[in-house]
């Protein structure tokens, strides 16, 4: 009786080591889904990050006109009344005349 007992067991011992190892879910996945979690807590911060960048930007935009206007010279090339514009060109590398 005692040795049916701790066959029993063994048995019921081997089964669930192999749900553990090699059912579904197994740990080789459990361990695949924790460095999931890890990559994608990394990349939420990262855009959490950049949300607030753009947040402040755009909280700077409504308030401030200095930030218009920084866009407007940086990325339209615009002046205002009374300033003169200066461009400067770099100089192309120089021809020489054929005969």
């Amino acid at each position: 009786m005692f040795r049916l007992l701790i066959l029993g067991l063994l048995l019921l011992l081997a089964g669930l080591q192999y749900r553990l190892w090699l059912g579904d879910p197994n740990l080789r996945q459990v361990w695949q889904l924790e460095q999931a979690i890890i990559e994608q807590r990394r990349e939420n911060q990262l855009l959490t990050e950049r949300n607030q960048r753009l947040e402040a930007e755009v909280a700077d935009l409504k308030q401030g006109l200095k930030a218009i206007e920084e866009r407007a010279r940086s990325e339209m090339g615009l002046i205002q009344e009374g300033e003169t514009f200066f461009r400067l060109i770099e100089p192309g590398p120089t021809r020489r005349p054929q005969p």
